[in-house]
């Protein structure tokens, strides 16, 4: 298996979902290449034919990937690959699906009439630095101590200041991680801590609910939102492909 390069051709892999026999979806695919199912026991592979080996994750590739995933997701819970998962052909998918059936039912069981919804949480203030400083007293004496009487501070006492900021920094995401997901878990089944994208983000979760609980899982974050001040953002995305949730190592 290859992923954006090797040699001429190959089997686009879009995802995996419960056996679905000789299924197509119609040219919905990369390039507009039909999309069809390869099954394997009670597995099946949803692919296209590519013409190349080489595929850059541009915009046009991006959306077809997506609009794969959007669409099986009105059959049921498919367990999407990530972008660029590139077979050397349909016997090479057959193989895949042989080698990992357990796991990959296992997963499909997990993931069975269940979504992903991205939640973010942020803090909505003009200036990071000047909130932490009006927030913690450690803080505030730092900073009035590296600037009393109008001096420069030195480097070792920027220094200082910098890593103080970065502990209160993790302290106070940590604080909101936790409150954010003990007041979800009653909505949902499992939770995912993300990277943070920025330095004003506090929190950025992948929450697995159940299919049709959306309107359940917005009204929790709501009641979430509603424990913080104005100081604080909360958006929330999807329901989505289970990305976050396709914790699987499969064997080539």
């Amino acid at each position: 298996m290859a992923t954006h390069e090797d040699h001429a051709g190959g089997t686009y892999l879009y995802a995996v979902i419960a056996g679905a026999g000789d299924r197509t979806y119609g040219p919905i695919g990369i390039d507009d290449e039909l999309v069809y199912c390869i099954s394997c026991g009670a597995v099946a592979a949803v692919v296209s034919d590519l013409k190349q080996r080489s595929l850059r994750p541009q915009r046009r590739h991006l959306a077809a990937h997506q609009r794969v995933l959007k669409r099986l997701m009105e059959d049921g819970s498919p367990m999407p690959m990530s972008f660029g998962v590139i077979a050397d052909g349909p016997e090479d998918i057959r193989r895949i699906l042989e080698l990992n059936q357990e796991t990959l039912v296992e997963r499909l069981e997990r993931l069975s009439g269940r979504v992903e919804m991205g939640l973010r949480v942020r803090w909505d203030v003009a200036n990071l630095f000047e909130y932490l400083v009006n927030q913690h007293e450690e803080l505030r004496a730092a900073r009035d101590r590296a600037f009393r009487q109008g001096r420069d501070p030195s480097a070792d006492e920027r220094m200082e200041l910098g890593r103080l900021v970065e502990r209160l920094l993790e302290e106070d995401r940590a604080t909101a991680a936790e409150r954010v997901e003990q007041g979800l878990r009653a909505c949902c089944d499992e939770i995912k801590e993300n990277k943070l994208q920025d330095e004003c983000e506090l929190v950025r979760m992948a929450c697995l609910i159940a299919r049709g609980t959306e309107d359940a899982f917005a009204q929790g974050v709501v009641a979430v939102a509603g424990q913080f001040d104005a100081n604080y953002c909360f958006d929330y995305n999807g329901p989505w492909a289970p990305h976050n949730f396709v914790d699987v190592n499969l064997q080539m």
